[in-house]
C-alpha cells in the first residue's frame, strides 16, 4: 500500500515574474517556477524527493499543522 500525504503550500508571486513555493511542514522544500502551474509541479517533485530522503534516513515525516489557501496532494 502506498502512503498518501497532503501538505499545505505557500505560493508567493515574485516582483520580476514567476512564483516561489514554500512548504511550512517541510522547511527544506523551497522551489520556484515561471508559472503557478510550473511552481506547483516543482513543489510536488521536491516534496516527493524530501519524503523519500526522510524515509531512507529514518527521519520523521511531520503532519501538516498549518492550514493555508493552497493544498498540494
Amino acid at each position: 500500500m502506498t502512503e498518501s500525504f497532503s501538505f499545505s503550500v505557500i505560493l508567493e508571486p515574485q516582483e520580476d515574474g514567476g512564483f516561489t513555493v514554500l512548504v511550512p511542514a517541510l522547511p527544506e522544500v523551497v522551489t520556484e517556477g515561471d508559472t503557478e502551474e510550473e511552481a506547483l509541479a516543482n513543489a510536488h517533485e521536491a516534496i516527493r524527493a524530501i519524503l523519500a530522503y526522510r524515509r531512507d534516513h529514518g527521519i520523521a515525516i511531520p503532519a501538516d499543522a498549518q492550514s493555508w489557501a493552497t493544498a498540494l496532494r
